[in-house]
């Protein structure tokens, strides 16, 4: 520490010669300041005038000056406002240095020519940036990139995970290739954003025909596009998906999951190609996206709480479904749904809550609200459907034990493309109740009066009610 001139008055200067700011000579640097304080301090136990404190880094270039004109500085005080000061300054240089965690995944070896397979690159691209310490970027520049299954793994050593995927995606066609059920998996990480403009194209269309599963329960399940499993504090923004092989997106055991500016398309006869699934996981946002698939838009599976989908544009598909529930035994309540500012184009269903008969589990489909929402030209605008079978037979001798109960129905306008807009229909064992519709609006295109249809529960109507509550 050595005196400076701070226009015309008398400061004092700490320089800071270029260091590796590591935990371990940081303390050093700590034993130093000490030293030095007590040093130039030791002759005097009063206060000190002092005019200017300046804190400089000098690699790189990083300097903090910041001045107290006519401050009285103790001895301690001085120590305090240095150990402040550096700590400021130690942040700002684990910011600089942070920016050498970037990787490219040309720099690994991927080609990006659509021919090539890259998988491997990408595996040595993340084994490399998922060992280091601060905020990791990843890179995938433009260009097609052909690759096979591939497993992202945590949990990683930085604070904070970002990949900038502004490539084109496009799965292995060869099923043989596929061990597990997904194409692209991230799993066991914190604090991972994938955004950045690019595309996954499952190439599904070759895939469709050997797809057992809407005919058969015991069929093999075909690669979830992209999957993420044991993930918290995800954001998943600005992509583009085409053609899953069978789900474009799961979301499972997740954690504070936001998805925002999503586009997802496959055709509308494309079996089981659901746009976003969420089973077991909580607080999920989804918001401002457009799907258009060959089956739901958005399913809400088993085991989730508080979901919030905002702002979807939906059709083709089955519209945004929570279920199907109450097929196996290990499956938990579904609490907390908020579906709003939606539209509905064409879609088989509009908003669907559906359980099977023959309930193995006894569980709970609770608290969930469904407004404002526009439906144009659906075939079930809103349906529950405890008897739910997607195949030729199902056992249905004992009712579902799915309990469905405090359900908002509100501001849902539009027109059905049937002449039956509204289905409930509950268990016999385990009737809905608490059933809420205010300001349902929707009419049914044939010209003819549309109708309600409800059957085993408790239904409460205020406001607007077309079509005719049920009787």
């Amino acid at each position: 520490m050595e005196p400076m001139m701070v226009g015309d008055e008398l400061g004092w200067v700490l320089s800071l010669e270029p260091i590796e700011m590591s935990l371990l000579n940081f303390v050093d640097l700590m034993r130093f300041l000490r030293r030095r304080i007590v040093v130039q301090s030791a002759t005097e136990h009063r206060p000190r005038p002092i005019s200017a404190v300046v804190v400089r880094i000098s690699n790189p270039c990083v300097c903090m000056y910041i001045y107290k004109k006519e401050v009285m500085v103790t001895r301690m005080q001085m120590r305090l406002l240095l150990f402040t000061w550096v700590i400021r300054c130690s942040f700002l240089l684990s910011i600089v240095n942070g920016q050498n965690n970037a990787y490219n995944a040309r720099n690994f070896g991927a080609t990006g020519n659509g021919r090539t397979d890259d998988t491997q690159a990408f595996v040595s691209m993340w084994k490399a940036g998922c060992a280091a310490t601060g905020d990791v970027k990843f890179l995938i520049p433009v260009g097609v990139y052909r690759i096979g299954p591939a497993v992202f793994d945590g949990p990683c050593e930085g604070r904070s995970i970002f990949v900038n995927l502004q490539g084109y995606l496009k799965a292995t066609t060869n099923l043989q290739e596929y061990v597990d059920d997904d194409w692209v998996r991230f799993q066991h990480i914190d604090n991972l954003t994938l955004a950045g403009g690019g595309t996954f194209d499952g190439q599904g269309s070759f895939s469709w025909p050997y797809n057992r599963c809407p005919k058969n329960k015991n069929c093999k399940i075909l690669p979830v596009s992209l999957k993420f499993v044991y993930c918290t504090n995800t954001v998943l923004r600005n992509l583009t998906w085409f053609n899953s092989k069978f789900f474009h997106i799961g979301v499972l055991e997740c954690r504070n999951f936001e998805a925002t500016s999503l586009k997802i398309f496959a055709p509308g006869n494309s079996p089981n190609t659901d746009g976003i699934h969420v089973e077991r996981s909580s607080d999920v946002r989804i918001f401002n996206s457009t799907i258009a698939t060959g089956d739901d838009c958005i399913s809400v599976g088993h085991g989730n709480s508080q979901i919030t989908i905002s702002g979807i544009s939906c059709g083709p598909g089955h519209g945004i479904s929570v279920g199907s529930l109450g097929r196996y035994p290990y499956e938990k309540d579904v609490k907390g749904l908020v579906v709003r500012d939606c539209v509905f184009k064409g879609t088989q269903n509009g908003v669907r809550i559906k359980t099977w008969a023959n309930s193995p589990v006894t569980i709970q489909a609770s608290d969930m609200i469904f407004e404002n929402i526009t439906m144009i030209n659906v075939s079930n605008p809103i349906i529950i459907d405890q008897t739910y079978c997607p195949y030729p037979y199902c056992p249905n001798t004992v009712p579902s034990s799915v309990n469905i109960s405090n359900i908002l129905y509100k501001n849902i306008m539009g027109t059905s493309k049937t002449r039956v807009a509204i289905t409930i229909n509950c268990s016999k064992d385990m009737p809905c109740y608490n059933i809420n519709f205010q300001n349902v609006h929707l009419d049914f295109e044939g010209g003819q009066p549309g109708t309600s249809h409800c059957k085993n529960a408790l239904i409460r109507y205020t406001g607007i009610q077309i079509p005719p509550p049920c009787v």
